[in-house]
């Protein structure tokens, strides 16, 4: 959907409107809110940020897309880089991709080595419930694509000139480590999903009707004193969105959607 049409999408902008809502509570109250877009290349996650700050006040959000590590971040604690953009008291901050970088996109791609992945994947659950505890709310969301949608898009960006900038020497190898991209994201969802921070993982296939359940998501999640009262539904489509409380669903959910 393009985005001159979505102001006369009825359940887009009710859906929007509930966003508003719930960033005017969470800035009243200093409430923080963490979004992570984890996803395949091409699966729509920058594309589904600026579906949900398209009508946001720009005051109290931030939008972070990290480039890859300087020589002296390198240097550091792996987690340093990413703590410092984590969102002050009022604000909801959106990762384009995050530390689970080092979970899927590193080790496919040989950027970190197998013992620093193994170590990452030691502590990512233990720094995930520090923040938490700490009062930070966080939303994992994996948009989830079939492999002939990401090859389909892929062939987009490298002959639209709109869109060839997002080419990279990541999304040029995508299909050729299709099956390495599977076995990481595998072994991501089966360590990483707990009760306090599940995966959510959304059917990407369809842009639109994916992003519009991510949004439903974060809504149903939260609480706020005008939630319901634009959208008529809040709680997201069952057949879209997935969500991996622990390994039993992780295995669950990878044992009936291998193709994705």
């Amino acid at each position: 959907m393009e985005l001159h049409s979505l102001e006369t999408d009825p359940e887009y902008i009710a859906l929007q409107t509930e966003l508003v809502h719930l960033q005017t509570h969470i800035a009243e109250t200093g409430g923080r809110l963490l979004i992570l877009f984890e996803g395949r290349d091409t699966a729509g996650k920058g594309g589904g940020i600026m579906r949900f700050v398209r009508f946001l006040n720009p005051r109290h959000y931030r939008i972070v897309a990290l480039a890859k590590p300087t020589e002296v971040e390198q240097g550091q604690w792996f987690f340093q880089k990413y703590l410092k953009h984590l969102p002050d008291p009022g604000e909801i901050v959106f990762f384009d991709r995050s530390w689970y970088n080092r979970a899927v996109v590193e080790p496919v791609m040989g950027f970190c080595t197998l013992e620093k992945h193994e170590i990452f994947m030691n502590d990512v659950v233990t720094v995930e419930q520090a923040l938490i505890k700490d009062g930070i709310r966080i939303i994992k969301f994996w948009f989830s694509i079939e492999r002939p949608v990401q090859q389909k898009r892929l062939n987009k960006r490298q002959t639209n000139p709109l869109h060839m900038w997002k080419m990279s020497t990541v999304d040029a190898v995508a299909q050729q480590k299709w099956e390495d991209y599977t076995e990481y994201k595998s072994k991501m969802f089966l360590r990483t999903s707990t009760p306090s921070s599940p995966w959510v993982v959304i059917n990407g296939n369809h842009k639109d009707t994916a992003r519009k359940e991510a949004m439903r998501y974060v809504i149903s999640r939260m609480d706020y004193p005008k939630k319901g009262t634009a959208a008529m539904q809040v709680e997201p489509d069952p057949d879209i969105i997935q969500v991996l409380h622990n390994r039993e669903d992780a295995e669950l959910y990878l044992a009936t959607h291998r193709n994705h």
